[in-house]
């Protein structure tokens, strides 16, 4: 499902119109960017959390060539399913 569907499923499934299901897609996309850039998390019952986590610095390979290789530590973004997200 991309963008577009879900702004179509949400507005049938709320009785809403496409562009009040667009303005809501797009607020909550832009506050949960807004939470996980300032490094909070976002938990929503019976779906699951978002949160920043660190990955630290490691050693890699370049599959090409062989060679070791630095990969550098960055942030990244989890998602944990709620345990009763697929039953």
């Amino acid at each position: 499902m991309n963008k577009v569907e879900l702004i179509s499923a949400l507005a049938e499934n709320a009785g809403m119109t496409k562009v009040d299901a667009r303005k809501a897609v797009d607020a909550m996309m832009e506050v949960t960017k807004k939470e996980l850039k300032k490094g909070g998390k976002l938990s929503l019952v019976g779906f699951g959390t978002l949160a920043v986590t660190e990955r630290p610095a490691r050693q890699g390979r370049n599959p090409r060539t062989g060679k070791t290789i630095k990969i550098a530590a960055k942030k990244v973004v989890k998602f944990k399913a709620a345990s009763n997200l697929l039953k």
